[in-house]
């Protein structure tokens, strides 16, 4: 059961079903999946272009890190060459191939630059088919994949969720509108618009594993823990059936999360278990390499085991960004235990990580490593009595922290700054400024126990 999709193609009347079935699947990123089934309709039908345009977006990662993986460059490229060549019967086809050549044709070109030519091809297309579900479906995609993280008025975001909305009223089970509407709701100011999408979108397409776990990112926003855990448990064992590891791992890192700000450890700890009994994974996979370095880090700190954070080893094979967040546990936990060597020590390889970010031109997550960086700084201050200082380091966290929107593939900061900063004013005796912070970390992040306890004890305390 995957939704229903009408993508309707000029190939064989033989083989349309299968064809709406293969986009279904690569409207719920179940991406192999999706390239078998769309090798399938080649197979029966040599004569469809689409079929091998299909193909080549499923190597598309539009929403994911990296959105095209290296190695997949190549293939897509000779599927767009072969669906040319081919030679799609309608302008409509040939324009969906010829804005997917565009991601294909230069690797060498920034990837930024070739999605907003893919963005500007979408919307010529959408412009000329504006009664065409798939091709505005596309498009509010491609909008989704170019919003800025640092945009707060999120207003890609909008425009893809007011290309989607009347379409959902129409077509409520349609799997890509569901699902977009939720991503493009993902964030502090849309949550609540993208909360009917949750809810449905779990039962449009149950088979896909995605599916199952995606209504959990309104969830997280809006701070509904069981209903996360409801979707993650079931999103986790589809994709173990499924043999996704890295989307049953997504699942189990949104699973901790939640279960963390439910007081339920010991399921949380049950998760960590069955991470540490997987077998070998692929650090390569920034999916995987987050999640599987998240959860272990995630538990420890919200538990507030400073010690025990300061001795994760910090893991080998995966992205420097992910590392970072082990040396951000590591300097933290340090501070807040009593060992400046250590502090200082992660310090300066959270620098060091930073400055290799900026050097490959990876801004985003070199502002979100320079964030963590002043977390440790600050942490470290507090542990010298430098109180002034403290503050100063942390408040700029959190400042830049509310101004850049976090990736889909995270449920958010391990722990916010803003958030960690009632903590700090509440350790200096400042309950009533702290209760400021914590109502400000709780308009961001809803329900986050930690949080909601701080707030409770500051309100307390004269």
């Amino acid at each position: 059961m995957l939704g229903d999709v009408s993508f309707r193609v000029s190939c064989r009347a033989a083989v349309q079903g299968e064809f709406d079935r293969a986009v279904a699947l690569l409207h719920s990123f179940a991406y192999a999946a999706a390239a078998d089934a769309f090798r399938q309709v080649g197979e029966h039908d040599p004569g469809c272009a689409m079929a091998h345009w299909g193909v080549a977006m499923s190597g598309f990662h539009q929403l994911w890190q990296p959105p095209v993986a290296a190695g997949f460059y190549a293939e897509g490229k000779m599927e767009i060459v072969r669906a040319t060549k081919i030679g799609a019967a309608t302008a409509r086809e040939r324009k969906f191939i010829e804005a997917a050549r565009l991601i294909f044709a230069d690797p060498a070109l920034p990837y930024g630059k070739r999605a907003l030519a893919y963005e500007r091809a979408m919307d010529d297309l959408a412009r000329q088919n504006k009664d065409d579900t798939e091709v505005q479906v596309f498009y509010a995609l491609a909008l989704l994949a170019n919003a800025s993280p640092s945009d707060q008025t999120h207003s890609r975001q909008k425009q893809a969720a007011d290309l989607l909305e009347p379409l959902f009223r129409t077509q409520p089970r349609h799997p890509g509108i569901a699902h977009y509407l939720i991503h493009a709701c993902d964030n502090g100011e849309l949550a609540s618009r993208g909360l009917e999408a949750a809810r449905l979108y779990a039962q449009i397409a149950p088979s896909a594993p995605h599916a199952l776990h995606m209504p959990s990112h309104i969830f997280t926003r809006l701070g509904l823990w069981e209903n996360s855990i409801s979707s993650n448990t079931a999103a986790e064992g589809a994709a173990h059936r499924a043999g996704d590891v890295a989307e049953e791992l997504h699942a189990m890192d949104y699973l901790v999360y939640a279960y963390l700000q439910t007081g339920q450890d010991r399921e949380a700890a049950k998760v960590i278990e069955r991470l540490k009994a997987m077998p070998q994974l692929d650090g390569r996979d920034f999916k995987i390499a987050y999640a599987s370095t998240a959860m272990p880090v995630r538990y420890l700190v919200e538990r507030r085991q400073w010690a025990e954070a300061a001795e994760i080893a910090v893991p080998t094979g995966v992205p420097v960004h992910v590392s970072a967040i082990v040396l951000w546990a590591r300097g933290i936990g340090a501070a807040r235990s009593g060992d400046q060597a250590g502090a200082q020590k992660a310090i300066l390889e959270l620098e060091s990580a930073e400055r290799q970010l900026h050097a490959q031109g990876d801004t985003y997550w070199a502002t979100q490593v320079g964030i963590m960086t002043s977390e440790v700084k600050a942490w470290k201050a507090q542990a010298s009595k430098h109180l002034g200082e403290a503050a100063t380091w942390l408040r700029s966290a959190a400042d830049r922290e509310d101004g850049v929107e976090k990736l889909p593939v995270t449920p958010g900061p391990i722990v916010p700054a803003r958030e960690q900063l009632g903590d700090l004013l509440m350790e200096q005796g400042h309950p009533e400024l702290a209760a400021t912070e914590y109502r400000a970390a709780l308009a961001n992040a809803p329900g986050r126990r930690a949080a909601v306890r701080g707030l409770a004890m500051a309100q307390r305390l004269p």
